[in-house]
């Protein structure tokens, strides 16, 4: 038993689209500003949010999730990854009690409950003055186990507003006032159907982010926000195996690297493929893996590596440059045809298919995989999803059933049904057609599912021995 006593709180809100992320996105900038090592995590599945936050601290953002982890392990990754930070700041998801059912399993609520943190809710406070009260309150005391702790009011529209608030929170409430964010086209972000546009994509975009981070911390009560923090109870932590794992400190590959490298794993990252969970990687390079960096965008030729793993991204966005890479595509087919071991997540598989149909244009991808992949409108499948293992792989023994969650608006098209086996059956969620998901050609997964490696333990494990055994017959 360990105990980590680290200050930390929860951002948290009534609803989604409230101000959780530019509250977080203000609070990490004045927090950062101020001189502070804060570790930063985001509730549930996202990689987007994550990519701001990892981009602002200089430290690799986290993810927390009780759908996919239980409570040992969600401690267990805070103390892991916390232990030389001043301070934890957790962003909510959706409303502070949404879950996945009538007991709101896999809510913000129950990270809260789970890392002993407070809460600070930020109310949206468009056309609503004494009401805020009524709903603070009702917050306030719908779960005795969470403790909210303050609130930052956002979208104020006048000075006699915020007074309005302000007195009818202290009056009813008896919680602090801990921000006030007032109204204001300098203080939008760019967004897409997923959330907020991910950090690497754009120069110009990142610069709109820091600068609307940075406006939104100012009006911030810094101090009055690390006393809330503080005021978190030390945690107790039972020995984890996830204790062990190495940490990779700085957002890039060069972090880390095994003492006595097994395999050669390329991950392709760049602006197409930028959806990677931290913990993926350092689950990869605890099993012994060197990772080795794959630009689809600009590298020439592949370098030497025995297994592959390709993340999910917009690679729709940047299409016209992975289409332009033919000699990159080629190769990789080539390596796959000879019987490279391959694990391609959403825009890994997008990108593994024969094109891209978005906008009125195709644009060619690898071809190694059987399938068109057709850009559509709507989500095909958003959320958590649930599979069971159907065909063996390298990767999940028939059977096995496995936790994810999946965030696609495209679909396949022209799937060659005889070339290809299918990995796993959908028992929640959609997939490739709400029946089943996972695509098995040679030694290549390719699926619409992105798992976490603290819910799936054994998959780097199992990559890497697939690169070792391709290393060895090769």
């Amino acid at each position: 038993m360990r105990h980590c006593g680290i200050p930390r709180l929860v951002i948290a809100a009534p609803q989604g689209r409230s101000g959780k992320t530019i509250t977080t996105i203000g609070l990490l900038s004045a927090l950062k500003k101020a001189g502070c090592r804060v570790q930063p995590y985001k509730k549930g599945p996202d990689f987007i949010d994550p990519s701001w936050m990892t981009r602002i601290t200089g430290r690799f953002c986290r993810n927390l999730d009780s759908f996919l982890m239980d409570r040992e392990t969600i401690r267990a990754s805070l103390a892991r990854t916390a232990g030389d930070a001043d301070l934890v700041v957790v962003e909510g998801a959706m409303g502070l009690f949404d879950g996945v059912d009538l007991e709101g399993s896999g809510s913000t609520a129950e990270i809260a409950k789970a890392i002993g943190a407070p809460v600070i809710l930020v109310v949206d406070t468009t056309r609503m003055t004494r009401s805020v009260a009524a709903m603070v309150s009702g917050y306030r005391h719908f779960d005795p186990e969470v403790r909210v702790a303050g609130v930052i009011l956002n979208k104020v529209a006048r000075p006699r507003h915020e007074q309005m608030l302000r007195a009818a929170i202290r009056h009813y409430c008896g919680i602090p006032v801990l921000g006030v964010i007032p109204k204001g086209q300098k203080l939008n972000i760019p967004d897409r159907h997923l959330g907020l546009v991910p950090a690497l994509e754009s120069d110009e975009q990142a610069l709109t982010v820091d600068g609307a981070g940075g406006a939104a911390g100012e009006y911030l009560d810094l101090p009055a926000i690390m006393e809330v923090a503080g005021s978190a109870a030390p945690l107790e932590v039972k020995k984890h195996p996830l204790l062990d794992i190495p940490l990779l400190r700085e957002p890039r590959l060069a972090g880390l690297k095994p003492e006595t490298p097994r395999a050669k794993v390329a991950v392709f990252m760049d602006r197409a493929f930028s959806f990677y969970y931290p913990d993926n990687l350092e689950s990869l390079v605890a099993a012994g893996a060197e990772l080795v960096p794959v630009n689809a965008l600009s590298d020439k030729r592949l370098p030497d590596f025995d297994a592959a793993y390709i993340g999910g991204g917009f690679p729709e966005v940047f299409a016209d440059g992975l289409a332009a890479n033919e000699t990159l595509r080629a190769h990789l087919r080539e390596r796959i045809e000879s019987g490279l071991p391959v694990y391609a997540e959403c825009g890994g598989l997008m990108y593994l298919g024969r094109k891209i149909a978005w906008r009125g244009r195709d644009y060619p991808m690898t071809g190694a995989l059987p399938y068109d992949v057709v850009m559509m409108d709507r989500p095909q499948g958003h959320g958590y999803i649930t599979l069971r293992v159907e065909n063996q792989s390298l990767y999940y023994n028939k059977g096995e059933e496995l936790k994810g969650h999946e965030f696609h608006h495209s679909r396949l098209e022209n799937l060659e049904r005889e070339k290809i086996r299918f990995a796993f059956g959908v028992t929640r969620g959609y997939g490739l057609d709400g029946e089943r998901d996972g695509i098995i050609y040679k030694n290549v997964l390719a699926c619409y599912t992105h798992l976490h490696a603290l819910a799936t333990p054994d998959w780097a494990k199992r990559l890497v021995r697939a690169g070792i055994r391709h290393r060895k017959l090769n």
